[in-house]
């Protein structure tokens, strides 16, 4: 059956390259074959834009997806664009995405010797390092929590003082890794639990990065920069408290209900952030603490925001009869052909994140269609299946589902997210851990 679908599948590649020649032709690069990467293949597709797809796939399996994606180790990026380029040969590209922060680099690097526009990759690679995007704001004068990097094998327990504090992995993205530490005794645990994280298979990194605790308001930017300019696309504000010990989000909501005056501080600190770093072409996602003394940068990625969240954006097309989403805007983007004026959909609009509330296999859920019916509430899915072993912050980086609203205002929005949570009832078995002698 796979032989002749993918027979199947070849004879309509064939059949289509020749309309493909005079199509724009888009690079996606992903660092896995998810929701994310399909809806904006998809949403290539409906504007006649052809794709090439780049993943980190295993390069043994021959196509096992039916896409033709060529895969590479993006954790090796220099390779992994040699390897793209040999792939395209003479195939021209018009615009390049990234999706996720592994592979922004990679596609950089493509884009630059394709001439095509994008981040360059010094730019994407500071994004991706913590430390080395604290120095540069720094350096262009914004507010930089006070900074100490120590290694996994130094004495770093035993010399750090400045409390309360926040220790995280330098290469790890959202909340993964991350603990407030407001004394000595906590500051070690948290230390030897990073550590931990970070000598699993896989996690990379040998430094934590220890930090001043910023007091505040947290928010998320998205945004897009177009040959250096910025252009917010929305403010989400984070309604839940991030106060540690774990910093879990939970809930987005756009439009922002700070006063206009702090939402073009955000706005400006972004653009300056944008600018310290070098981005210069494509999708930015940013995350800020506001107090009394100003803007804080937490980070800003070279991406859009990620996975099943991006349902959370939805834009009017130019003659407001249809909906445009966000992978719908960002292809157009990759290829110049944005949409202007540029208005969302909805009043106002959130996202809650259903944090998972104990480690524990899951069983199953109660309530969902109860859900379902909240008023307010557009789709509510549960992304965690039977039998999966649950692993809630610092050591996990996933949630069991999302929850999506849209309603006149945010108020309204946010109490329609938390209602929705409020009637859904996980089954989650708790697991013992095995001592051995």
């Amino acid at each position: 059956m796979i032989g002749e679908e993918k027979e199947k599948y070849n004879r309509q590649a064939e059949h289509n390259a020749g309309q493909c020649e005079q199509m724009p032709r888009i690079l996606i690069a992903a660092a896995k074959v998810g929701y994310q990467t399909k809806s904006i293949a998809e949403a290539a597709r409906r504007a006649g834009i052809d794709v090439v797809l780049v993943t980190d796939r295993c390069h043994v399996l021959e196509d096992p997806w039916l896409d033709r994606a060529i895969a590479v180790r993006f954790e090796e990026p220099q390779e992994a664009a040699e390897l793209v380029l040999q792939e395209l040969g003479v195939i021209h590209l018009d615009g390049v995405i990234a999706l996720a922060d592994a592979p922004t680099t990679t596609a950089a690097l493509v884009a630059a010797r394709l001439g095509v526009p994008f981040h360059p990759a010094s730019a994407t690679e500071q994004c991706r390092n913590k430390g080395r995007a604290r120095e540069a704001f720094s350096a262009a004068g914004m507010l930089v929590p006070r900074t100490v990097r120590y290694r996994l094998d130094g004495e770093a327990a035993a010399h750090h003082t400045a409390f309360p504090c926040v220790l995280k992995p330098t290469a790890m993205s959202a909340s993964r890794g991350v603990i407030r530490a407001d004394n000595q005794g906590e500051f070690t645990a948290a230390f030897a639990r990073i550590r931990k994280i970070l000598e699993s298979p896989g996690s990379g990194g040998d430094e934590i990065q220890v930090e001043q605790y910023i007091p505040g308001r947290e928010f998320a930017i998205e945004g897009l920069m177009t040959r250096g300019e910025l252009r917010v696309l929305a403010i989400f504000d984070k309604p839940d408290p991030l106060e540690g010990p774990f910093f879990e989000e939970t809930i987005y909501v756009t439009p922002s209900r700070e006063p206009a005056g702090v939402q073009a501080a955000i706005v400006e600190a972004v653009r300056q952030a944008a600018r310290a770093l070098g981005l210069w072409h494509g999708p930015v996602h940013a995350e800020a603490r506001v107090n009394e003394q100003g803007v804080w940068m937490l980070e800003v990625a070279a991406r859009p925001i990620g996975g099943l969240c991006a349902r959370v954006l939805r834009f009017l097309s130019e003659d407001g009869a249809a909906e445009i989403t966000l992978e719908d805007l960002l292809v157009r983007h990759a290829v110049s052909r944005m949409p202007d004026p540029l208005m969302p959909a909805r009043a106002a609009s959130g996202v809650m994140m259903i944090p998972i509330p104990q480690p524990g296999i899951y069983r199953g859920v109660a309530g969902l269609e109860a859900a379902r019916e909240t008023a307010g509430i557009e789709d509510a899915i549960i992304a965690a299946v039977a039998g999966q072993r649950l692993e809630p912050p610092p050591e996990g980086g996933s949630y069991l589902g999302f929850l999506f609203a849209g309603g006149p205002d945010a108020a309204f929005v946010e109490a329609a997210l938390r209602g929705a949570h409020g009637k859904l009832d996980f089954d989650i078995a708790r697991t013992l851990d095995i001592i051995t002698r």
